[in-house]
């Protein structure tokens, strides 16, 4: 009864060019975040490190869904990506917020690690790795070893 008394005042209000408190509260939040100016590492993909092996997506959801709406959660299964996940949020501000509650936040006496993904630096650290296969590759195809490399440095100095 208090409900539909409730409904009904808020149509009142609403006809009348008014906003309800819930209403107001949200639109000043709104215009809050719009005059908000983010660093820009700061995204809506979280990489999470120093997880629980054991945990799973719907434990991951119960934790991350409490700062927002998530759009997708993906938990590493294989023996590199045990203990990570990413966790994608729908908007911007929610990740924002959840990198800063859930940094250092201890899950089954683990902290978490809450990080922005950076496609440049992973993708720096990969053409890194890569760098250093063709080398170790053109060093086996041209019969050279760490130790003659070692010498011919040692010459030319």
């Amino acid at each position: 009864r208090l409900r539909s008394l409730g409904e009904k005042l808020g149509k009142n209000i609403r006809s009348q060019g008014f906003l309800t408190v819930r209403e107001n509260c949200k639109t000043m939040s709104l215009r809050a975040r719009a005059n908000v100016r983010l660093p820009p590492e700061v995204n809506r993909v979280l990489y999470v490190r120093n997880l629980p092996f054991k945990i799973t997506a719907e434990e991951m959801y119960d934790i991350f869904g409490k700062y927002g709406p998530i759009r997708q959660i993906r938990v590493g299964k294989t023996g590199d990506t045990r203990g990570t996940a990413f966790v994608v949020y729908e908007d911007i501000y929610d990740a924002k917020n959840a990198v800063d509650h859930l940094s250092g936040f201890n899950v089954c006496n683990r902290y978490l690690i809450v990080l922005y993904y950076q496609q440049a630096k992973l993708s720096k650290k990969m053409d890194t790795k890569k760098k250093r296969e063709e080398i170790d590759r053109m060093k086996e195809k041209h019969n050279i070893d760490d130790e003659e490399e070692e010498e011919a440095d040692s010459k030319k100095k």
